[in-house]
Formats: structure tokens, sequence, C-alpha cells
């Protein structure tokens, strides 16, 4: 007899309802790609197909075995996975090129999700045959010279579902779908239905969350947390710092940058450890500031004291807060739709993007390239010298001091101007490209996947170190960090609690009730809003939301801070948006070459806990962070406002207009809304994305943006009149585009394409009720 090899294709499948048998002594011994297993899903079994040739066949000869039992079979697979599966074709000597081709379908065949399931159920021959029918009339064929062979084609970003195929002839008519009564379910389960009943709201918010509450520390133990962890501290302190500044200027410095990192301190530890939502981050925000300068300079023109002012206007904040949570008021959420919430968050995004490049610009002003004059500082050499002054002209200051030079001149101790701008631009620069680079260095070729993933999470805070070293060894005098020195408070006339009783009139307690009002829209519009864009059912967040749990907190850290005299903080909608994109998690069980599918979020607390007990030691940092350059803390806020514009639909339709239309890719809205009403759409959304800019930018009319962002739910009401409700339905929704295409795929299979699933139920069903072959 002549000795023969049997070429060896395999192909990895995880069938429903299969247990994965214990392998771990023949693992062991395996000598195949085990690094390769973490690829391959819990509970998947191999099936083998092996050809060959012999002589002594005349005519070819094919078997299909299944096993009882699944078993590892030595080296036969490249990975220790047990076989479930063996067909085996032998034939006469000169056929090994048709059956390597044969051997080749037959892999391809049993990759497929229906068939693989025809196979473990299959009684009889005929069943696999029906099988296979099923699916030769669902392939897709190349016809040849239309594609070449040569190039390998790229797998489809998410595979259709396959449902349609499962499909039962009995089931083939679709049920009449409830719109109306699926969005009801929605917003019950999110929390935004009334309850009808006092805090029945905040009693269900708490209900939701008390049992995850264990499992959001469990869930931090993560080298993905620790990056977002420091990511988001730098991210954080900056603004807060920065906001304690402008507060300083604001309020006669009654609050500054101590004051600002204590209640970020306060209120982050507080609505980390209670809170319904701890995705969502809390910050400064300028509407707030705006505010605080009014009321200010309000108690200044009438000689009252500014603290106890405030601290009665936050009382009632709190008080009105607790009141809207009573009520269920938070159920008003369910009518912030897309369309304001995009605008929202793009606005407060181009925000972090022009104030970044603002203040780097500023550094140029302040410390210019060509002042017009000449920097009038010169190294002298020492009495006992005998060098000439011309020879030491030469050295710079850090030389001329270390060989004991003297500098003489008007600028001496003033830095060298004209190489601090260009340096701050580098570092700036420098920051953000390398942010955006290391951040898709997951999908990188280089290194194994664990250290990519690695240099992913840490891509920040990689470019935050390596440009601030950049810095100190090219030592020059960029702008850096600065944090206050002590603990106590800025303005030394007052302590940490504020007298509710000054030598304000009695009458202003109820006084401070109207301007207590314009303040909880003005937290209610920013809290909420924020939260509606972190809940997104795009995220696939899995532990509820809790709308009205939050806003109780939120009122509680109010009245604390009111108390303390102490800033206000309320959702930041771009550092809750960066938040959730540095805890996103991706599927490590792909094959080589198809693209990792988005799981959902890391749902936890403990990084918003630490990114604010880091804030509150930050007094005890500051020997460390005072040598951190501001360009660099610039380029992490250009990073987090380009990174948070990812995603949004508004900003893909601005991008789409200046798109030809044989380039545009293929958006779930073009396919079924025609492309002239997209545009004019997204020219609405714009026009009104202008208006709350120009609102905004100005001091006089920034007070009245929470307001502009309630017209702004009346004008997308008023689109009703311009848009069909279709229309509307698929551009100013939060279905997340994946499921929505995954959608309108099944729609067109079920109206365009002929499904004969029901043979396969014909020949596996068998007469006995247990035996039914029931669907997945």
């Amino acid at each position: 007899m002549r000795s023969f090899t049997l070429p060896n294709e395999e192909m990895v499948e995880s069938p429903s309802n299969q247990s994965m048998l214990n392998q771990t002594s023949e693992s062991s011994d395996h000598k195949g790609n085990t690094h390769f297993m973490r690829k391959i899903p819990q509970g998947a079994e191999a099936s083998n197909i092996l050809v060959g040739e012999v002589d002594f066949l005349d005519k070819p000869l094919s078997g299909f075995v299944r096993l009882r039992n699944a078993a590892v079979m030595g080296d036969l697979t490249e990975v220790p996975v047990p076989t479930r599966f063996l067909f085996i074709l032998l034939g006469p000597l000169g056929s090994h090129s048709s059956f390597h081709e044969i051997g080749r379908a037959m892999a391809t065949l049993m990759s497929d999700e229906i068939f693989h399931e025809v196979a473990y159920r299959a009684k009889k021959r005929e069943h696999l045959l029906a099988g296979i029918d099923e699916f030769l009339d669902a392939v897709t064929v190349l016809p040849p010279g239309e594609w070449d062979p040569t190039i390998r084609i790229e797998p489809p970003a998410a595979v259709p579902s396959q449902e349609i195929r499962k499909r039962p002839a009995e089931k083939e008519k679709k049920e009449e779908f409830d719109e109306e009564g699926e969005e009801q379910r929605l917003r019950e389960e999110s929390g935004l239905s009334r309850s009808g009943k006092l805090f029945g709201g905040l009693y269900n918010d708490v209900r939701r969350k008390v049992p995850w509450y264990w499992s959001d520390f469990k869930d931090a133990l993560s080298l993905q947390c620790i990056a977002s962890w420091i990511f988001l501290y730098f991210a954080c302190l900056s603004p807060i710092i920065t906001f304690g500044g402008l507060l300083s200027e604001a309020t006669g410095k009654n609050m500054a940058a101590m004051e600002s990192l204590v209640s970020g301190f306060v209120c982050g530890l507080g609505y980390g450890f209670f809170s319904g939502q701890p995705l969502t981050i809390l910050g400064s925000t300028g509407p707030v500031l705006v505010f605080e300068t009014i009321v200010y300079n309000f108690c200044q023109s009438h000689e009252w004291d500014y603290m106890s002012f405030r601290f009665w206007i936050g009382t009632w904040i709190a008080i009105i807060l607790i009141i809207l949570v009573a009520i269920d008021a938070s159920a008003l959420v369910c009518y912030i739709t897309r369309f304001t919430e995009e605008n929202f968050a793009t606005l407060i995004a181009f925000i972090f993007i022009y104030k970044a490049v603002e203040n780097t610009l500023l550094i140029g002003e302040k410390y210019p390239i060509n002042g017009g004059t000449t920097y009038d500082c010169v190294c002298t050499p020492p009495v006992t010298s005998n060098s000439s002054i011309i020879e030491w002209a030469k050295y710079d200051k850090i030389r001329c001091d270390a060989l004991n030079g003297t500098l003489i001149g008007v600028d001496c101790d003033k830095p060298e101007a004209a190489n601090i701008f260009l340096m701050s631009i580098i570092l700036f620069l420098g920051t953000f490209t390398m942010s955006i680079v290391l951040k898709d260095f997951k999908n990188a070729l280089f290194f194994p996947s664990a250290t990519r993933q690695f240099i992913s999470d840490f891509s920040v805070i990689i470019a935050i170190f390596s440009m601030s070293f950049l810095d100190y060894a090219v030592n020059v005098q960029t702008p850096k960090l600065e944090v206050p020195h002590e603990f106590k408070p800025t303005l030394e006339s007052r302590s940490w609690i504020i007298p509710p009783f000054s030598k304000n009139p009695p009458w202003t307690i109820f006084l401070a009730i109207f301007p207590a009002m314009l303040g909880t829209i003005l937290i209610f519009m920013d809290q909420q809003i924020t939260a509606v864009i972190i809940n997104r059912k795009e995220n696939k967040l899995n532990k509820g939301c809790g709308y009205h749990l939050d806003l109780f907190i939120l009122a509680i850290l109010i009245q604390i801070c009111s108390i303390m005299g102490l800033p206000w903080f309320v959702a930041a909608t771009v550092l809750s948006i960066n938040h959730v994109n540095s805890l996103k998690q991706e599927s490590e069980c792909a094959a080589p070459g198809e693209k990792p599918q988005f799981l959902g979020v890391r749902e936890q607390r403990v990084t918003h806990i630490m990114i604010f007990l880091t804030i509150g030691g930050s007094v005890l940092l500051t020997p460390l962070l005072c040598h951190i350059p501001m360009p660099v803390l610039f380029g992490v806020f250009l990073y987090m406002g380009v990174a948070s514009l990812k995603g949004l639909q508004f900003f893909d339709r601005i991008l789409i207009m200046f798109m030809p239309v044989k380039y545009q890719p293929d958006y779930m809205f073009l396919r079924q809304v025609p492309i002239k009403r997209v545009h004019l759409f997204t020219l609405i959304q714009l026009g009104c994305l202008i208006v709350l800019w120009l609102i905004k930018s100005f001091s006089q009319t920034s007070i009245l943006f929470p307001l502009m962002l309630v017209i702004m739910i009346g004008i997308r009401k008023a689109l009703d009149f311009v848009f069909t409700r279709r229309e509307l339905k698929i551009l100013d929704d939060i279905m997340p585009e994946l499921t929505k295409r995954q959608a309108d795929d099944l729609h067109r299979l079920e109206h365009g394409e002929v499904t004969i699933y029901r043979r396969i139920i014909n020949f596996c069903v068998s007469d006995s009720s247990t035996d039914r072959f029931e669907k997945n």
C-alpha cells in the first residue's frame, strides 16, 4: 500500500446548548497553538475535514461522522478543541486537486450557522442533503471575471442576522409591530415613566441599582480602569483649577482654585458612591460661572453678603430639585431626543476644541516669537577671569550660572520668549497626535494583542508623560500647571462653614427663590441631557439608568456645597463621554481578520471615586504636578473634543454634506430617507447649533442657555409639520445604527429573497414532540 498524507482543514464552531468537555489533561500535552485558544469562545467544538488519495480505490468514498460526545484527538486539530464532526473523503490517484476543493467547500458549509445546527440534529442522510440544499439557495455566487480571487475580501463590519433562515413557514407572516407599546416599554425600563406615587421614580431607581452595587466595585478589577482613572484625573484637574481662577475673579476670591478642588472631592466621592449612573463625570460649566457672576454683582450693588445670599439660593435649588424628584419630573427627559442631545453634545465638543486652540494661541500673545525688541540679557565673565566679554556672550543662562558668570540686562529675570510659544505648539500638537495614534494602536499589526490593548488603554497617559519629559529635557520655560499649596480657604476672612444669617435682611431668604428657579433650570438641563447621552442605547449599558436617583444625590451635594461655600458641580458632557469611551469593551474571540465586536461599557464606580479622590489629594502632589506643561493639557482637551464627536450622527451628517454620493458611507438613514431631506434636517439642526453657540459666547446672554435648550425641544416638535413621522423616526431616533441596519437587512430578505428553511423543519421534525426542532 502506498503511504499518503491527509491534508487537514478545520472549522471551529460554537453550538448552542452544548457544554464544553473537561479536557484539561489533554490540553496540557497538546503541541498546537495554545495562544489562539483565547480567540475561541467557551464551548467551541471542531469539525475535521480529511481528504486524500489511495491506490486501492477506483471511485471516491466519503463519510460524514458525528460523535456522540466530543473528544480531543491529539494533534489532529491545531488547537486543543474537542472534535464533534469528521468528514473523510478518499479517492483514486490523480484527484487530489478536486478533492481539496471539495474539502474547502465542506469546511465552508460547516462554518454556516444554519447548516451546522442541522448537522447537530440530523437523523439521516436526507436531513443533511436538505441542509445543503438550503445553503445553496442562500449562498451568493460571484461570476468568474468579476473579481480577483487573489485579493482578500474584507469581512463585513456586522454579520447579518440568520434568523430569517430559521423561521418556519407558519411564522413567515410578520406580526404587526406595536411601536407605541415598544417605546413605552423602553421608557419604563429606563425609569422615564411616571410611577404615580411620591418618590416612586426614586424608589424604582434604588431598587434597580442595589442588586448591582457590589458588582460596581468588583467589575473595576482591570487595567483598563486604571488607565481611565489616570486619564480622566488629568482631564478633570486642569478645568477645575482653570474654573477656580475665573471664579476667583468673578466672586472677589470668595471661591477660587482651592474651593474648586474641595468641591470636586466632596461632589465626586458623594456622586461616585451613591449615584444611579456613576459613569457621569461631574464638573464646572460656563453657565454656572455666569450665574455666580450675576449673583455676586447683584449682592455688591446692594451691599449684601454674597456667600450668605448664595447659601439660600443653593438651599432653594436643593428643595426644588427634591420636589422635582418627588413628582417624577425626570420622566420629561423622554422628550429630549437625538436632535436636542446631539446639538448639545456637539456644541460642548466644539467649545473644548475652540478653547484648547485659543488657550494655546494666548501663550503666543504672552510670549511672542518676534516681539519687536531684542532679548536684553548677556552673560559676562567673572571679575577674576581673563576672558573677553565676546567669548562669554555665547553662553545661555544655565551655562553662564554653571561657570559663575554674571547675567546683565533688563530681561534676565524673564524667560526667553521666542522659544516658549514654538515649544508650546510642539507639546500641544504632539500630545494630541500621540493620543489619537496610540488610541487606535489596538488595530495595528505590531506586537501581541494584549500589548496593543495596553498601549491603547494608556494612550493619553503615555502622551502626557512623553511630552512632559520632552519639555523637561529641552528645558524651555513653558507655562506649567499651578496647584494650590495649602489646604485653606482662599479668602482669609471666611471659613469652611457659611453663616446663613449675616448682615443681609431676613426677607432676602425668600427673595433667593427667584434666582434659585433659574439656577434649577440650568442645573436640571445640564444634568439630564448629559445623562441621556451617557445612557444611550448604543452604549449597551446593562445595569440600568438612575435619572431620579442622580438628581436626588445632586440636590444633596448642592446643599452641602452651599453650606461649605463651594462651587456647584453638575454633569460635564465631554468628560462623561470620554469616560464612557475609555471604558468600552470589544470582543477578544474574533477570528483572524474579523473586526472585534463592541460588547458594551465596563460599568463600575471605582474610576469615578478614584478620579475625585486623587483630585482632593492634588494639594499633596503639587511638587509633581507643577512640572506638567499647560500646552500638554490643552492637547488633551483637543483630543477629548475630537473623540467625543465620534459616533454623533449629527456630525456624520455634516460630513456627508461635503461628500460625493458614491463615497458616502452606508448609513441607515441614507437607505430610507432621500438625501435632500437628510440635508434639510441637518441644516435645521446646524442652524440651531449656531444659535446656541452665539448665545453661549456672549456673557450677557449665556445665562439664557438652559432656556434655549428647552426651546430646542419645541423646535424639534415643530419639525413634525416639516417631515413625515417615518423620516423623523429614522433621522431622530436613539436606536443604535447596527441594530437598525440589521433590521433593515432582515426586512429586505423577507421581501426580496426566497426562504426555504421550512424544508429543514420538515425533515428534522419527528413525529414525537420531544424531538421537535426548536428555534434557538
